[in-house]
């Protein structure tokens, strides 16, 4: 299967463009193939994942499923039946920090397709990596499956920054589930993106540190419009001492169901905060936003605090800034980029495209 122009188009939504200079390495699975694979810089590997089962025993032993139980739940259960997975492989080695980022796409060019994918990624102690991931349907699909599992290993005092931005049909079903364990002093960066939603979307990412100093940072900036249903979670276990964890959650509903989580489980002494806030601009027929974060202590030296907020566009902030000399609809989306945040690296342009659709749905900015 070759990618023509309409396909490479249709990624560069997601933040993947193939050919880029500014890309240390390229990896796209086009429906239940893999059609892409560049590496032109040393110091890692980067493989399909069933290319690296067969080449080393001891992902298997050591990695495979061991982040996440092969028994998690339904969809899980189905990953670990494949008998020749579909994803990639990711190894970093000792003290190696990658320039540019790594990129991976998970494509539906097709209807009805069900990919399931499993990636492992691993960093070896003292490295950095950044990696961009792109989930998406083709412009016209609407239907088909996406289940993915990944699993990533972050060795003492390495880093990874994992920005990972999802574009789906509107009847489309899309279960990720991510296990991150990580090591002393080892660092990690999530930001979730999803501004075209699939018709249900379930993500609730586990994340153990194990390692003195460790520390877990999750961003999800998800849109919930008419007829999806979208759940959003993450739990971190902070096991060792003088770790730290930060979940923040912003959601944007236009109708739809928003389910918003997160659960921070302190067994050491540890610092941690979860943050839920939506912005409900429009809830159609039966549709709302939840947020219920949650803190569970099991140290005396844990230190945790949560806060949820939802509400709408003030129309007095609209005002202010139709007084400064803003347009009504520039105003508008000015407010709804500060509170999704800006500092998603990458993502301006599609960023800005997807809020302008918004802010036709928004209106006025009141219910």
């Amino acid at each position: 299967m070759v990618l023509n122009d309409a396909d490479r188009e249709a990624l560069t939504v997601t933040g993947v463009y193939l050919g880029s200079t500014v890309r240390s390495a390229t990896i796209v699975v086009c429906d239940l193939a893999q059609v892409c694979l560049e590496n032109n810089t040393r110091g890692f590997e980067l493989m399909p994942i069933s290319s690296a089962l067969e080449r080393y025993s001891w992902l298997r032993e050591q990695y495979f499923f061991k982040a996440l139980p092969a028994d998690l739940d339904e969809t899980v259960s189905r990953c670990a039946k494949e008998v020749d997975p579909l994803g990639f492989f990711l190894h970093v080695d000792k003290g190696v920090k990658i320039a540019f980022p790594v990129q991976a796409a998970m494509y539906m060019k097709n209807e009805d397709i069900v990919q399931i994918i499993h990636n492992v990624i691993i960093l070896e102690e003292d490295s950095e990596l950044q990696l961009i991931t792109g989930c998406l349907a083709g412009h016209e699909i609407k239907t088909g499956t996406h289940i993915a599992i990944e699993e990533q290993y972050i060795g003492k005092n390495a880093r990874l920054v994992s920005t990972m931005v999802h574009a789906w049909g509107s009847e489309q079903f899309v279960y990720p589930h991510t296990g991150t364990v990580v090591e002393e002093g080892g660092r990690f960066e999530s930001n979730y993106v999803s501004l075209r939603p699939a018709k249900h979307f379930v993500s609730n990412p586990q994340s153990w540190l194990i390692g003195k100093g460790a520390s877990a940072k999750y961003l999800t900036v998800v849109l919930a419009s008419p007829g999806s249903v979208i759940e959003t979670g993450g739990t971190v276990y902070l096991n060792a001492e003088d770790t730290s964890a930060e979940l923040a959650h912003r959601g944007v509903c236009t109708g739809g169901v928003m389910n918003q989580g997160g659960l921070l489980v302190g067994v050491a002494s540890c610092k941690a905060h979860v943050d839920c806030a939506g912005m409900l601009l429009f809830c159609g027929e039966g549709g709302y936003i939840e947020s219920v974060p949650g803190l569970r202590s099991m140290h005396p030296d844990a230190r945790m605090s949560h806060e949820a907020s939802i509400g709408k566009i003030a129309p007095e902030q609209v005002q202010y800034l139709m007084s400064k000399g803003m347009e009504e609809r520039e105003a508008i989306s000015m407010l709804i980029r500060g509170f999704l945040g800006t500092d998603v690296e990458g993502l301006g342009a599609e960023l800005d495209g997807q809020i302008a659709k918004i802010v036709e749905v928004a209106g006025h900015g009141e219910d």
